[in-house]
């Protein structure tokens, strides 16, 4: 069987921390900005982490 490979498109989506987790970008930050509140602007720069459900389904897209 040959070897698995990375999924090239969501590896430049996701980066692996150094304790395993996966962090990700936020989404609707690209357009509608003046709907959104400035908080909710602010709060969306931020990374965060893969949902615990999903951790397992993304780790195979990344093993390779």
């Amino acid at each position: 069987m040959p070897k698995m490979k990375t999924k090239k498109t969501f590896a430049k989506r996701v980066k692996v921390t150094g304790t395993g987790k996966l962090k990700r970008h936020h989404n609707f930050t690209s357009h509608f900005a003046a709907n959104k509140t400035h908080k909710q602007k602010v709060q969306l720069r931020k990374a965060a982490l893969v949902s615990n459900s999903d951790v397992r389904r993304d780790k195979a897209l990344l093993q390779g």
